[in-house]
């Protein structure tokens, strides 16, 4: 099915095109290649029955159509172009093809979208819109036609040109209905062979919702999980829309439950009314109405695809995004426990020795770092979602936001969650005497995020950080050009810059987010000083799925 899907997605293009015409040096290639270090992900499927490894072995072919799906929504040339690198007999297109599927696409992501195949310069909205369609006429085609704006704006739609030059809204599940089906399929065979009642659920409800786009049902049903797999396929994230990050890409995770570790962490879940009671905004701007499930699973991630694995890996992540689901039931915190466990090897503990001195580089602590992220994700759940505009309208902060969104969510989610994980030290949650190292591995992992490049959410994110704490005296430079910080003037930024994103936020405040963004998110002397002397540690990893052989 995958295969017929992929051949059907690919007849627009003519037999003997040649699309690559140009290609970055091989050094080049070679050079980004090695900045992501390769990794086995080992994780233990010993305890799983035979049934459940058969419906993993769906779910991992179903995460392969899910990498064609969002290799389209990328561009609709990729295929034509991986194709034509797959058929060479060049045998340096092997490396360049290499890097075209760690990227998903021709385009090199640790590098502000620099393209390493052609010269063509990625679409903002990436395979989302028609590549000469501007914001100015997307606004008027819905100012000339509003009952349309519902469609055009929706998280499950592409934008396409008709043959007249008008514009067109065409729903995912007709957009890429051969694919779809296929995923559908492999759900439903999923479904009837696993035991696990919940998982069965989740998985038909999945299969239904792929072939609509409300995902409501399923994202319900998959709050619900309760056995050994944590599964999640569909499209979610907005970061590959920079146009407006209105569309969502297709990813998936398919991962085994630690339930050990997943027990350790569940305290966190029930202080988010403390927290949330705890943000250092007016108490009117304070979101109570969001639901009281909020799990948080440790899990070893068995495979991963689509938007989630291109480029720079996730470690974490807090879903559903829809804020009907938040409000009826809350969010789901999930840690990729082996991930994190990579990175902090190959690539965090590299760049501490690097840059930090003696006296915070002796407190980081891998403890410290995967608390962090879980505070980040559980971050993501708190502060404003659904706002009331003036007139009365109902809106979200990410549409009011548009595509300055994702860099102020992201930001909000690192220094809040830094904030709450000294405000659950105070709880007794966290150890209270893991403070200097909790703010120790906070500077520490700077400059992982800031590597990938200031222009993506989260390294424009850490990069509005580390420039508003310099400029506080927070962090600062000591006389042998190590980093090291003040604690109480970082304990007193964090709590500042913490009540700016989410007043803007709540406001739903998009010159005030352009603001700070122009203000903060620019690559300083200092910060490129020290990404120069990063340049020849890895950015990141590169995962090798040991389900895969």
């Amino acid at each position: 099915m995958f295969c017929i899907g992929f051949m059907l997605l690919s007849v627009n293009f003519k037999c003997g095109d040649k699309v690559v015409k140009e290609k970055a040096d091989i050094n080049y290639v070679r050079g980004e290649l090695e900045k992501l270090a390769p990794v086995v992900l080992q994780a233990d499927l010993s305890s799983l029955p035979p049934s459940e490894r058969r419906v993993l072995t769906r779910l991992v072919e179903a995460g392969r159509i899910i990498d064609e799906l969002f290799l389209l929504q990328v561009s609709n040339e990729n295929p034509q172009i991986r194709e034509q690198l797959q058929n060479s007999s060049d045998p340096n297109d092997a490396t360049y093809l290499e890097l075209f599927n760690v990227m998903f696409g021709p385009w090199n992501r640790l590098e502000k979208d620099k393209p390493f195949i052609n010269t063509k310069e990625k679409p903002l909205g990436a395979g989302f819109y028609p590549a000469d369609m501007t914001k100015e006429e997307f606004h008027e085609f819905i100012k000339t036609h509003p009952s349309e704006k519902e469609a055009y704006e929706s998280t499950f739609s592409v934008i396409r040109r008709e043959p007249n030059g008008k514009l067109k809204a065409v729903p995912y599940y007709e957009e890429y209905a051969a694919l779809v089906s296929g995923i559908s399929r492999l759900l439903n065979e999923a479904a009837a062979l696993t035991e696990d009642a919940t998982l069965k659920n989740y998985l038909k409800l999945r299969a239904r919702d792929l072939l609509t786009d409300d995902y409501f049902d399923s994202d319900m049903a998959w709050m619900d999980l309760s056995g050994d797999l944590e599964v999640v396929i569909g499209p979610y994230e907005v970061y590959e829309d920079q146009l407006f990050s209105y569309k969502a890409a297709y990813e998936a995770f398919i991962c085994i439950v630690d339930h050990e570790e997943s027990k350790k962490l569940a305290d966190v879940a029930k202080y988010l009314d403390d927290m949330e009671d705890h943000l250092p905004i007016p108490d009117k701007y304070k979101n109570f109405n969001r639901g009281s499930s909020s799990p948080i699973k440790v899990v070893q991630e068995v495979f991963s695809a689509g938007d989630t694995k291109a480029g720079v890996q996730t470690t974490a992540f807090n879903l559903p995004n829809d804020e009907r689901v938040r409000e009826a039931k809350g969010s789901k915190k999930v840690m990729l426990k082996n991930v994190a466990q990579a990175k902090y090897e190959k690539c965090w503990i590299p760049i501490v020795n690097t840059i930090l001195a003696p006296e915070p580089l002796k407190n980081v602590s891998f403890d410290a770092y995967f608390n962090h992220v879980l505070m980040h994700e559980v971050s993501h759940g708190l502060g404003p979602g659904i706002l009331t505009l003036e007139d009365g309208t109902k809106t979200t902060v990410s549409l009011e936001l548009k595509e300055l969104y994702p860099v102020i969510e992201e930001c909000k989610a690192d220094v809040l969650g830094q904030y709450n994980y000294l405000f659950l030290m105070d709880k007794g949650v966290f150890p209270e005497d893991s403070k200097k190292s909790a703010l120790a591995s906070y500077l520490g992992g700077m400059y992982r995020s800031i590597r990938f490049g200031i222009d993506s959410a989260h390294g424009g994110g850490v990069a509005i950080q580390f420039n508003y704490f310099m400029e506080r005296g927070a962090f600062y430079r000591d006389k042998n050009g190590k980093l090291n910080l003040n604690e109480p003037k970082l304990v007193a930024a964090i709590r500042d810059l913490a009540e700016e994103l989410l007043l803007i936020e709540a406001h739903g405040d998009y010159e005030r987010a352009e603001m700070l963004i122009s203000q903060y998110r620019t690559m300083t002397p200092i910060m490129a000083d020290y990404v120069d002397q990063l340049k020849n540690l890895p950015v990141d990893i590169r995962p090798l799925f040991s389900i895969d052989g």
